[in-house]
């Protein structure tokens, strides 16, 4: 470690930077974690008021089983996989209802009772299918994007297998396409369906968004959706125990103000002190990182800030804490809503309504639940805001969610024990991310996979993890990116 104070210094405790400090403490390195916040969990962590927990980005856990994404992360470290139960949720279109199980026969018979059996139809979700079916098996054998040596062309071979190999000739499509090429374009309720579930998890449109991608996002409840006991809250406790049981160390309140290199030794300053570290990894947004880093390191940076900044979004959240007869109406516990097939996804129009599960005595007081609603919002409409236009604008969109919601469940937030609005400003203030992003960056051709931003960006024992980077937003990406870098810095390359 040369005079560095420890192995690995990582920025950042969301998801990201605590996968990837567990895996490397695992290993025998000695990590420390410096989060600016009082807490761990970012952009899928939780807030607690009057005996309530709430989520406050991520409610749900992708690919947590035994052969996943999630399970390999804990089988790895050597602890167990946090208790949790698989979901199935439904769907709310303007004209129907659409029950998402996690059981592929039922989803079969679901999605072809709701939205057609004609013979594109069958065919349009056989070849989805087979195309979720091979790139969720490469991310669960470790593919790594963007191809940038020989090695990663071997494993990116390795993980789609020789035989698949046709099927990279779609990374260049977007969903769009493969609407069209079996004439289900203007399909509304599917292509609207389609679009709701690729917002809510590449962050982007079935205009936009990248094939692959978008057909692994819609995949989800095949891969595993699960709520983890106590939610996101309760999953942390059960990584911060291991953390700390491994001899690791958080350090919370710690916001790194600056990052430089001397000597082959990085010196990070925060708000509370000075770090010295061997290698870093940053889970920070690119943008932030770059705005810490000193000197000649932040030229590296520079041509891929631009794909950071420019496609971006925002988020709008509910926190209800309410008597549970407001919500026991419902057998399920999560949905997805769109009110009107004509307006554009967002503020409220493609939303997502979790509440906890009953007896969850970790998320709610013993008679209540934890209702947690969310929207994805344009960021320029929340910013340049006097105080008085903000209040005005923050209180019109939580009665909005709310109302929708009651859709759902319509005696929602009568009377309500909590009720709290988070906006671009909330995740701003609690996260630091510029202007309150989240999600990472919206995803086109033109900036995933093979043209995302690595994790490797040229700076000698230096990382980057998280949504900004390959593969992008949720739980599930956050890993695999953990993954990938941890075994990058046991090669030493």
């Amino acid at each position: 470690m040369s005079d560095a104070t420890c192995d690995v210094a990582i920025v950042g405790c969301g998801i990201a930077g605590m996968a990837t400090a567990l895996r490397l403490q695992a290993k025998g390195y000695a990590t420390i974690i410096l989060e600016a916040h009082g807490q761990p969990g970012g952009c899928a962590g939780f807030y607690t008021k009057k005996g309530f927990s709430f989520d406050v980005g991520a409610t749900t856990l992708v690919d947590f089983e035994l052969n996943g994404v999630g399970g390999e992360l804990f089988q790895s470290v050597g602890i167990s996989i946090p208790e949790s139960e698989k979901l199935d949720y439904k769907l709310w279109l303007p004209d129907r209802e659409v029950h998402m199980y996690h059981d592929r026969e039922k989803w079969n018979r679901e999605r072809l009772a709701k939205f057609g059996t004609s013979t594109d139809h069958i065919a349009f979700w056989k070849f989805i299918d087979h195309l979720a079916d091979v790139f969720w098996n490469a991310s669960r054998t470790g593919i790594k994007l963007p191809v940038q040596n020989l090695a990663d062309i071997v494993n990116s071979v390795r993980c789609v297998g020789a035989r698949n190999l046709p099927l990279t000739r779609y990374l260049n499509w977007t969903f769009l396409d493969a609407l069209k090429k079996f004439n289900l374009e203007h399909d509304v309720p599917l292509r609207s369906a389609m679009g709701m579930l690729i917002e809510d998890t590449v962050h982007s449109s079935v205009e936009q968004a990248p094939l692959i991608n978008a057909a692994l996002g819609i995949t989800i409840r095949g891969a595993g959706l699960r709520r983890a006991q106590g939610g996101m809250k309760g999953l942390w406790d059960h990584l911060v125990q291991a953390y700390h049981s491994m001899g690791g160390r958080l350090l919370l309140g710690n916001r790194v103000m600056q990052i430089g290199l001397s000597k082959g030794v990085y010196d990070l300053q925060s708000n509370k002190g000075r770090y010295r570290a061997a290698q870093v990894v940053s889970a920070l947004p690119l943008d932030v990182t770059h705005d810490i880093v000193k000197g000649q390191l932040k030229k590296r940076f520079k041509k891929y800030l631009s794909a950071a900044a420019e496609k971006r979004g925002g988020a709008i959240v509910v926190f209800l804490g309410v008597p549970e007869e407001e919500v026991t109406n419902q057998e399920l516990t999560h949905h997805q809503l769109m009110y009107n097939y004509n307006t554009p996804l967002g503020d409220g129009n493609n939303m997502f309504v979790s509440v906890s599960s009953p007896g969850d005595l970790k998320s709610a007081p013993d008679g209540y639940r934890a209702v947690m609603i969310s929207t994805h919002c344009n960021l320029d409409e929340w910013q340049n805001l006097d105080d008085v236009s903000y209040s005005i604008k923050k209180q019109e969109a939580g009665e909005q969610l709310v109302n929708l919601a009651r859709k759902i469940y319509p005696d929602l937030g009568m009377r309500p024990v909590v009720y709290e609005v988070g906006t671009p400003r909330t995740y701003y203030k609690y996260t630091g991310r510029r202007d309150g992003a989240v999600g990472g960056i919206k995803q086109t051709i033109t900036n995933s996979n093979l043209r995302a931003i690595p994790h490797d960006i040229g700076i000698p024992n230096f990382r980057l993890v998280g949504d900004t980077t390959w593969p992008g937003l949720g739980t599930v990406a956050c890993i695999l990116g953990s993954r990938i870098v941890a075994e990058q810095i046991q090669k030493g390359n």
